[in-house]
């Protein structure tokens, strides 16, 4: 039995591969997933021999090549693909795994692997010759090499999600930096074992030995301090053997330099090493006793404190018969240096992968890159967010200033009051047109009937899913009084879904009291509405017609109000001129953004990147921002055209006051100028209404698929429950027939009087923990992260409509 320690292999278990793989690549990968049916078996192939699990030398090629192939497999995909990876706990093979899906998981878990055949490999090689301790010396650096290079490569990329119920607590930081520790405090040990059977100086060996006391004390520190604790996950005898070896090789070392000091005739130093180590010996026997360690340990360990023993009384015999030299205390000696012979050995076909491939395909070579598709999606959202935000919308708002500081200031039904004394001006015919084709009155009825319509349906909806969860809560009710629950009741279990049920409630009454002042302002405003329906003749009957007689327009007064007018009219034809302008600027960024196509670019790219690295969407930072310049042209043009529109409505209002001053005591003017504009303001009270009729209706479709989905949601959760009642149900019924049949055969016994010892209830097997992602019957867990039920987003909210 050896006196070093092996780590054993987390246990795996196989993956559907083929299935989750082809969907991720049917819906994001932009290719058909037939095209990459070879990759995937050859992922398939070298998963069964990478992942470890028989103790082979040719494993390590298998396991550094399956490795290097998930580094290309991770620079295509994301980490998660949907694929469901198990690992077992490194120390407890038989409990329940860790289920993740996160590829950076397996990636971890095959360099895991990896160190754990490096140290069996140590482990199962003779250490009676020095070959064999060289190569056990040389395992266990690459052991504690492959460590070092999963924690500094592969563990950073491990990132968990909120959804993720367990972690491989066996892959945190301070485990594995303490299982690195110990495989260099164990390849220090080995090198010890040369230096010893090489006969090498005292002074050399006490330094060896020093510096394996100090690695294994560094590991047992490590495990013993970690955060979060993982000491627990070791197994019993391993902190105590850690502990041990690293007391026994400072007594070890200690012994060395005792036996330097006589050779100096040092022979008070002498003692007083031989006492510091006999009591460094104690301490690392009394730990191996205590922790029931391996028995080749406590003998090396007992063998040393004999020797120890003798040669400390032999010494302080000689001393106090011949030498007489003073014994210094402890604290007064000076620390053994330490020289370190053992270092990190990390594989080259870790640190280069390429390495590994070589001139083989990688998998997945052909498909684009995770990173170069997600950089290409942030491209087209920063896109569509540039284009809505900055030029459509920012264009409309210049718009609707223009036409709310014009309808403030009567314009232009003021002038075309003015400039038309009798019939109808163009600007209002053609508004009355469109309302009139558009049969505007009867069109907004059946908007409102429609909105309507789908408002109950997203109330009965959610009335349904909270249907679902009161007759889940009545059966759990009335399960409870049969027999105890070993779970939340529902009111408590529940909770997240009513929670959103109620947030929903809100978000319906607020669309409900939006709604409504919609309809208010259609009430108000219908009448105006369907008068712009009418016939040209009954319109134009409708408007007060004035005269101006030629001697009033002869006037200064009235030719003064004739120039106010002119230049008016000037000031508003230029503004529908920037109108039309700001319309064609638009219309171009529309049409360049439709055509343009950042993916060549990207993919031009990605192409300059070394072979196997890991694209992240940021390294195409450049390029993207590059790509939207060519968009500033518009945001600048329309930056001029607001200061522009701002300068010539400052103009109108300024020479509207004046028209107004010059025109003030014309009653019949001011009466048509009334009619004139109620008409125009009934037209985009109009326009105002549709809009919001349409956005009410947007809003009820996209709450009604959030809702559907959270009555599937509940649906499904409702009967994970009452299928767990069933189950305690029939497991409460198996247990009374068992119990019932046991009463029986206790019965017989009794006749019969025959004597018997009572024998244990047998047990299938030890109780474990329900695995991550399954309840305590093997049901699905009742968690929002395992409901399928994604979160979507909500339309703008009612509030938004005005």
């Amino acid at each position: 039995m050896s006196n070093l320690l092996a780590i054993p292999f987390k246990k795996t278990y196989p993956l559907d591969l083929k299935d989750a793989v082809r969907k991720y690549i049917s819906d994001h990968g932009g290719m058909h997933p037939d095209e990459f049916k070879d990759d995937i078996k050859l992922w398939q192939d070298l998963r069964k021999d990478g992942v470890g699990g028989v103790v082979h030398v040719n494993r390590v090629n298998a396991a550094q090549t399956y490795q290097a192939q998930l580094v290309s497999i991770l620079a295509k995909l994301p980490t998660d693909i949907q694929l469901e990876i198990a690992y077992a706990p490194v120390f407890n093979q038989s409990s329940v795994p860790v289920i993740l899906r996160n590829l950076a998981f397996e990636r971890a878990s095959v360099l895991f692997n990896l160190a754990s055949l490096y140290s069996q490999l140590a482990a199962g090689e003779d250490r009676s010759t020095l070959d064999g301790i060289k190569r056990a010396a040389t395992n266990y650096q690459q052991a504690a090499g492959t460590f070092s290079f999963l924690h500094s490569s592969a563990l950073p990329k491990l990132v968990y999600s909120p959804e993720d119920e367990e972690i491989p607590l066996d892959l945190s930081e301070s485990f594995i930096k303490g299982l690195e520790w110990l495989m260099l405090a164990q390849a220090q040990e080995c090198s010890w074992q040369l230096a010893k059977i090489n006969q090498y100086k005292n002074s050399l060996i006490a330094k060896i030995a020093a510096r394996a006391a100090s690695l294994y004390k560094a590991s047992a520190t490590t495990f013993r301090e970690a955060t979060p604790p993982v000491k627990q996950l070791l197994p019993s005898d391993w902190l105590a053997h850690i502990e041990a070896k690293s007391h026994h090789f400072s007594a070890v070392a200690e012994y060395r330099k005792s036996r330097e000091e006589d050779e100096a005739s040092r022979y008070g130093q002498q003692i007083a090493r031989l006492d510091q180590a006999h009591s460094e010996a104690k301490k690392a026997y009394d730990i191996a006793r205590r922790g029931k360690i391996a028995a080749p340990v406590l003998q090396d360990i007992q063998s040393l404190l004999e020797i120890l023993q003798k040669d400390l009384i032999r010494a302080q015999r000689d001393n106090d018969l011949i030498y007489h030299q003073d014994v210094p205390a402890p604290s007064a000696l000076d620390p053994i240096q330490q020289t370190n012979l053992a270092t990190l050995i990390i594989p080259p076909a870790l640190s280069n992968p390429a390495s590994v491939i070589g001139n083989t395909r990688p998998i997945f070579g052909d498909l684009v890159g995770w990173g170069a598709r997600e950089a290409i999606n942030i491209y087209n959202n920063r896109k569509q967010y540039l284009i809505k935000e900055k030029v459509v919308d920012f264009s409309q708002e210049l718009q609707d200033q223009a036409d709310d500081d014009l309808r403030k200031l009567c314009l232009p039904a003021a002038l075309e009051a003015l400039e038309r004394p009798i019939g109808l001006p163009p600007s209002l015919l053609r508004k009355a047109e469109e309302v009139r084709l558009e049969n505007g009155p009867a069109k907004i009825e059946a908007s409102i009937e429609d909105v309507q319509r789908l408002a109950h349906q997203d109330s009965a909806l959610l009335d349904e899913a909270l249907d679902i969860l009161d007759n889940e809560a009545s059966e759990d009710e009335a399960a409870r009084k049969d027999s105890p629950l070993n779970r939340l009741p529902s009111h408590e279990a529940n909770a997240e879904l009513t929670g959103k049920a109620t947030r929903y409630r809100s978000i319906l009454e607020q669309a409900a009291a939006s709604d409504e002042t919609v309809r208010q302002k259609w009430d108000e405003w219908e009448e105006n509405i369907i008068q712009l329906t009418w016939d040209e003749a009954d319109l134009e009957a409708s408007i007060p017609s004035t005269t101006i007689s030629s001697a009033s327009s002869s006037t200064p007064q009235g030719q003064q109000t004739r120039s106010h007018a002119r230049i008016l009219r000037v000031k508003l034809e230029e503004l529908d001129t920037l109108h039309r302008e700001r319309e064609l600027l638009v219309k171009r960024a529309r049409l360049l953004a439709d055509a343009d196509d950042i993916r060549p670019r990207i993919l031009r790219a990605a192409s300059g990147f070394e072979r196997l690295t890991e694209v992240q969407p940021s390294m195409f930072e450049d390029v993207s921002d590059g790509e939207l310049a060519k968009y500033d042209k518009f945001l600048q043009e329309l930056i001029n055209m607001e200061q522009k529109q701002n300068v010539i409505l400052t103009d109108i209002k300024n020479r509207n006051d004046l028209f107004l001053q010059s025109r003030r005591d014309d009653p019949s003017v001011k009466e048509r100028e009334h009619a004139l504009q109620s008409l125009d303001l009934a037209y985009f009270k109009y326009k105002e209404i549709t809009r919001n009729l349409n956005e009410g209706f947007k809003f009820y479709n996209d709450l009604a698929g959030i809702l559907s989905q959270f009555k599937e949601v509940c649906k499904t959760w409702s009967h994970q429950r009452i299928q767990e009642i069933h189950s305690v149900s029939r497991s409460m019924k198996s247990l009374s027939l068992r119990d019932a049949n046991e009463q029986q055969a206790a019965a017989a016994q009794e006749t019969k009087k025959a004597p018997a010892p009572a024998s244990p209830r047998t047990q299938s097997g030890p109780l474990r923990k329900p695995p991550a992602g399954k309840s305590s019957l093997g049901l699905p867990p009742i968690k929002s992260g395992d409901w399928g039920f994604e979160e979507i987003a909500l339309p703008p909210g009612p509030g938004e409509r005005k």
